[in-house]
């Protein structure tokens, strides 16, 4: 699905730059797979003089389905959201965590409306709420044969906690086999524990966004992030512009990857 660049409400110097940084950005060279840390919508709350961060959550997520359009339109073909980790779950004030366990929610049920991108929740299910579970699993079966945009949403996400889980896996399928350790500590290499992940099967994220001036990953994709290039934007999440996202892009293109070289 291709979605219409929503710059009409920008003046006319916006939109001149904006069209100059689409032409500059080699078509080529554009990532395959991006992954995007949304942070500061708590900030932007409190600074507007909201008085509940569930206004600065709802804006970071209509902030999210722009952006998902924005990379959808420059053919990036995976976009993993960090949504809510299991620390969030742990830490977050009660309140709060409901009103985020309902914007997931409505956001992924808004997804699977958006024409043929394919929605995937990587995360531990058990450590939801079931009602947040059922929206998630919903969303994926709605968008299961979709061929377009395919979007992770990292709920209930931590990525030491998604290594351990794919080591259990290999475990549990090699003991099912009859296995010996000797022959589990000679089968266990990098892409053992990779097709293993919750992302088994998709390619590492080639850049990884964050917004807010945090520079940090925050245990989001730490294993498929170890050849990642990072791009750190000043601007709160909800204020984030396809400008932004643009010149994350640029900069990335002009980058010579080296793969831990």
């Amino acid at each position: 699905m291709r979605r219409t660049r929503s710059i009409e409400g920008r003046g006319p110097l916006y939109r001149l730059y904006s069209s100059r940084l689409r032409h500059q950005i080699d078509s080529s060279r554009v990532p395959h797979h991006v992954a995007m840390v949304i942070d500061g919508n708590r900030r932007w709350a409190r600074q507007l003089g909201y008085e509940t961060a569930a206004h600065g959550h709802r804006a970071g997520a209509a902030k999210m389905i722009e952006f998902l359009g924005w990379c959808d339109e420059l053919g990036i073909k995976v976009v993993s959201l960090y949504l809510l980790s299991n620390d969030n779950l742990r830490k977050r004030d009660e309140r709060e965590l409901a009103d985020l366990i309902e914007i997931i929610a409505d956001l992924a049920a808004e997804l699977a409306e958006c024409g043929d991108w394919r929605v995937q929740h990587v995360g531990r299910a058990d450590l939801l709420p079931e009602s947040l579970a059922a929206a998630l699993r919903d969303a994926e079966e709605r968008t299961r044969d979709h061929g377009g945009l395919h979007v992770n949403l990292a709920v209930g996400y931590g990525g030491r906690h998604e290594i351990v889980d794919a080591v259990r896996r290999i475990i549990a399928a090699h003991g099912e086999r009859g296995g010996t350790l000797e022959e589990l500590a000679e089968n266990l290499t990098p892409e053992a524990i990779g097709e293993h992940l919750y992302t088994g099967g998709q390619p590492d994220p080639d850049l990884v966004i964050r917004t807010s001036g945090e520079q940090r990953l925050s245990d989001f994709l730490v294993w498929q992030s170890a050849h990642s290039e990072f791009y750190f934007v000043e601007a709160l999440g909800p204020d984030l512009r396809e400008v932004d996202f643009l010149r994350a892009i640029r900069d990335y293109a002009t980058r010579e990857r080296r793969f831990g070289g």
